[in-house]
């Protein structure tokens, strides 16, 4: 069984990451961490 919730947006990934991180804030959420993978 798979939950989630997804959407479309029209920007790009770094802006993307700063809307989603001013709108937690705005709800009293914040990141905790963020990982950066690398292919080789």
């Amino acid at each position: 069984m798979k939950y989630y919730i997804s959407k479309i947006i029209s920007t790009d990934f770094d802006q993307a990451v700063q809307l989603v991180t001013e709108s937690l804030k705005k709800e009293g959420f914040g990141v905790l961490t963020e990982l950066t993978f690398r292919k080789n």
